[in-house]
């Protein structure tokens, strides 16, 4: 399968020129937004490439461009779109906006209701299931044909309180956009055969799913109602962790910031090391699956080395 328009990567000069106009105003973003300025050094090798690949992507098709952004948890899929969009905009005058999967979980009282009527597991969000997929694909269609004097609601989710925030405090945007950025660990993701589904891969399975009723929801929910939500993707990236272990390091180092972050007088949800083992074993299956299958059908790949950072950027042939 080949990519469905003609991509010319801008030659290295070209490329220079255009980091070095956009460097001063990223690094300013980059430190109001406390991101890493170390990521600079990859501007010209994986963040301008990539950009410009978007960029040329918005030109090949009439209407805004939706480019799904996978990446198993911790990857930094946030920090990837944070960056893409303040290069996209400064460096190539284009209108970007972007929502994650985890911002359109369900409340955490829909979520007790599946635990009681369909499996105990669908308490924890994360797997497919436990996201509002007609309130992400309303919102994808909403984006899509967003005018500037419309106001559009974006929904946000307090991961510290596992619940949604209220709706006075979603984020308001006004369009029209060229680019809209949707990430999520399971965006794009296919289901398995049901064949894999038959014998537990962990402990959490083993033990509170022996049935495979869970897994078997999971894996229904990706044929059905993700499959519709994840049509609408224009392009596919993957941000490609190395493993599990990796993955485990890096959303330890996440839910440290958590929790830093959080008024300590207040009631919160930040997971100890052993319950963010627990927890991540309800990602598991789908984040090896995604692992094994997505790198050959995905428009771009960036593989992620074990020190966090972007070794390969690949697009597809």
């Amino acid at each position: 399968m080949t990519l469905p328009f003609d991509y010319r990567p801008l030659e290295a000069a070209a490329l220079e020129t255009l980091g070095k106009s956009i460097k001063e105003p990223l690094i300013n973003e980059l430190t109001r937004q406390n991101i890493e300025h170390t990521l600079i050094s990859d501007l010209d090798s994986i963040y301008l490439p990539l950009a410009d690949f978007l960029y040329q992507a918005t030109k090949s098709q009439a209407g805004s461009l939706v480019v799904g952004v996978n990446g198993a948890q911790g990857a930094g899929k946030s920090t990837l779109c944070k960056l893409l969009k303040i290069i996209l905009e400064q460096g190539f005058d284009l209108r970007v906006c972007g929502f994650s999967i985890d911002d359109i979980y369900l409340t955490r009282a829909e979520r007790c209701t599946l635990a009681k009527t369909v499996h105990p597991l669908l308490l924890t969000r994360g797997v497919p299931g436990t996201h509002d997929v007609a309130m992400g694909c309303q919102l994808l269609d909403q984006l899509r044909v967003a005018k500037a004097n419309r106001t559009i609601e974006i929904p946000l989710f307090n991961k510290a309180l596992d619940d949604r925030y209220p709706r006075s405090e979603w984020l308001k945007v006004s369009g029209p956009f060229d680019l809209i950025l949707f990430e999520g660990w399971c965006v794009g993701a296919k289901p398995q055969d049901e064949k894999a589904l038959r014998k537990p891969i962990n402990s959490l399975e083993k033990n509170e799913d022996p049935d495979g009723i869970w897994r078997r929801y999971v894996n229904w929910q990706l044929k059905d109602n993700y499959a519709r939500l994840f049509v609408q993707l224009d392009f596919l990236v993957m941000l490609k962790v190395p493993n599990m272990e990796s993955v485990f390091r890096w959303r330890s180092l996440q839910e440290s910031k958590l929790a830093a972050s959080v008024d300590p007088g207040h009631c919160s949800r930040i997971m100890s090391p052993s319950s963010l083992e627990t927890f991540l074993m309800h990602y598991e299956r789908l984040t090896q699956s995604m692992l094994e299958e997505m790198p050959t059908r995905a428009d771009v790949v960036l593989a992620i080395n074990q020190n966090h950072r972007i070794d390969t950027l690949s697009f597809r042939q």
